[in-house]
């Protein structure tokens, strides 16, 4: 028996009990007569002491323990004369009366601690001595119970959790496929899913009415701080219902994990805005609600008065930030400065200082007196002391700018909040998005989105104008879900697939098998997937999946640990009949 407990559970009522605990070295300090030694796994942290007067040569000997050696130690419990109220175990501490050095370990290349002196690379070449570290480690522990509790959840509800296959039939759902040579069909390919739609909606025709799914999920896409190459899904499919009763069924989920990890008890309904409203008043298909900052547009009262630049937009617009009136000059130029950067993209930054006394002081004074300011603040309900911000322009590129503006004033403004969650669900996207380059039709989901049924008449004469019956989960800002209720009519499939570019030929090719399906009774169905990695890094207080997954990629898709993706044999191309062109 290396350990009769765990270096996280002894207590003072353990005291004078006999007892073996193994783990690494987390530091030793040696204080002339005694040597101590904080020895760590992965419940916490214990403090064993050697007494050079009871032990000489087995204190002598505990000096050479290093940082990371595997040691079990054998002791007795005993309460501590200086007690450590910030570990769980700091009343107590373990007399040892042997050890034993399990395993030696070189010098970390990064100090093991909450606090790393390690880069995120190194640590990522050496993950999993960084998964030693209590912060990544509490995350992927939280990513375990989420996991556990949501099979729980949807498995008392009579939903059936079904693997589907890794190696499928490429198809076009918006990235990338991972592509995998088959080796016994030469010149043929395998590919890793996006997502597993097709094969939740055929098990909605053979019978299971409750999928779920915690799905391994493959695109090839840029990288960000919320995108990895594979990343996890919670998949969920149901027949026979309508967009409510998904909605109702897994908002009742995320309050469910709300309480049970976050300890917050949301009160009522989820807020819903449909796509248009979610534009209007935050630029955004994702708004974080946590904070107001709602657009205001102000076209008809700022548009002909002279400014040249306001004369020529389309749409003018923008924000109130509350109590930001004494903003100084050098922070509105490093608005200004935020506005005009690339990934923002405007060319200026028009501000109104609404002042305590009831003037105004504006970057446009000379075309704008002050009572058309009062105008203005008065559109934006603005109060004494607060700060006017407007950009114009093309309307949706403005509304984007403008939603950029406010997160970053959300920001200043200390309005983000990571312990508050705020979430609604966005609905009724529109079911096509038009390519600016080629005027072609894309799925803004994916093809097998059912139109609303109001705007079932407009398939035909005006596909663009047609809202899909889909809807997203957003929490701060993140989009945590998707979905939509299904086609499973096979008309309005092929209709869908022909205003999408596809010939009855590719159609068929692509997806014969599930119009085929089609035609032994399919059920209305309707699901929704969640971004699992985003949860669990939402709940865990980090911006980046990469802290929540055990072995992730870094920024440019590598795994830097093992070398992947690499080079292969010569001989493996050669029996997959491939060549490299170099």
């Amino acid at each position: 028996m290396f350990r009769t407990h765990t270096c996280g559970e002894l207590r003072i009522t353990d005291t004078n009990k006999t007892i073996k605990i193994s783990g690494w070295v987390q530091k030793t300090r040696n204080l002339g007569s005694m040597t101590f030694v904080d020895l760590r796994d992965r419940y916490g942290i214990t403090q064993v002491v050697f007494n050079i007067d009871t032990d000489a040569q087995l204190c002598e000997a505990a000096r050479a323990l290093g940082r990371e050696f595997v040691v079990q130690i054998e002791g007795t419990v005993n309460e501590r004369h200086s007690k450590n109220p910030k570990m769980a175990t700091g009343d107590i501490e373990i007399i040892a009366t042997a050890f034993t050095v399990l395993s030696k370990s070189e010098t970390p290349p990064f100090t093991i601690e909450d606090d790393t002196d390690g880069g995120e690379e190194i640590r990522m070449k050496y993950r999993y001595l960084d998964l030693r570290r209590t912060p990544v480690r509490k995350g992927i522990i939280l990513r375990s119970k989420m996991a556990q509790e949501i099979r729980h959840y949807l498995s008392e509800d009579n939903f059936i959790e079904v693997e589907t296959p890794i190696l499928i039939k490429s198809t076009p759902e918006g990235a990338r496929d991972f592509i995998v040579p088959s080796r016994l069909n030469a010149g043929y390919f395998y590919a890793l899913p996006q997502s597993p739609q097709v094969f939740k909606q055929l098990l909605m025709i053979s019978g299971f009415d409750k999928y779920f799914q915690i799905v391994k999920c493959f695109r090839d896409e840029d990288f960000r701080a919320d995108r990895q190459p594979e990343f996890t899904q919670l998949d969920c499919e149901m027949s026979f219902v309508e967009r409510d009763d998904v909605l109702n069924k897994f908002e009742g989920l995320t309050k469910h994990l709300f309480s049970k990890f976050v300890n917050f008890d949301y009160k009522g309904d989820f807020p819903r805005l449909t796509y248009a409203e979610a534009m209007a008043l935050y630029g955004s298909d994702k708004p974080d609600i946590r904070f107001g900052m709602q657009f205001v547009e102000i076209t008809d009262i700022a548009k002909n008065q002279g400014f040249k630049i306001f004369d020529e937009a389309e749409y003018i617009a923008g924000i109130c930030a509350p109590a930001s009136a004494k903003y100084s000059r050098k922070q509105l130029d490093a608005l200004t400065d935020f506005v005009r950067k690339p990934q923002v993209g405007a060319k200026g930054l028009i501000y109104v200082k609404c002042n305590e006394d009831g003037t105004y002081k504006s970057s446009v004074d000379k075309f704008f007196p002050q009572e058309k300011l009062a105008l203005w603040a008065e559109k934006f309900a603005a109060k004494p002391g607060d700060l006017l911000l407007v950009l114009s322009g093309n309307k949706t590129k403005t509304q984007k700018m403008l939603s950029e503006l406010r997160l970053e004033m959300g920001n200043r403004l200390g309005l983000r909040n990571k312990n508050i969650y705020a979430p609604l669900w966005v609905v009724d996207f529109p079911l096509f998005e038009k390519d600016e380059e080629t005027g072609a039709l894309h799925a803004m989901h994916h093809p097998f989105t059912s139109p609303l049924k109001s705007d079932m008449h407009l398939l035909e004469s005006d596909p663009e104008s047609v809202n899909a019956n889909a809807y997203d989960l957003i929490i701060n800002g993140v989009e945590i879900g998707g979905g939509s209720v299904r086609i499973y009519d096979t008309q309005m499939q092929q209709q869908m697939f022909k205003h999408l570019g596809f010939t009855q030929e590719e159609a068929d090719a692509q997806f014969g098998f599930l119009m085929e399906a089609f035609k032994y009774g399919a059920p209305p169905h309707a699901g929704i997937a969640f971004g699992f990695d985003r949860w669990a890094a939402m709940f865990n207080g980090t911006d980046s999946i990469r802290n929540v997954i055990a072995f992730p990629k870094n920024n440019s898709g590598k795994d830097i640990m093992i070398d992947a993706p690499s080079l292969v044999d010569a001989v493996q191309l050669k029996d997959l009949r491939l060549k490299v062109d170099e």
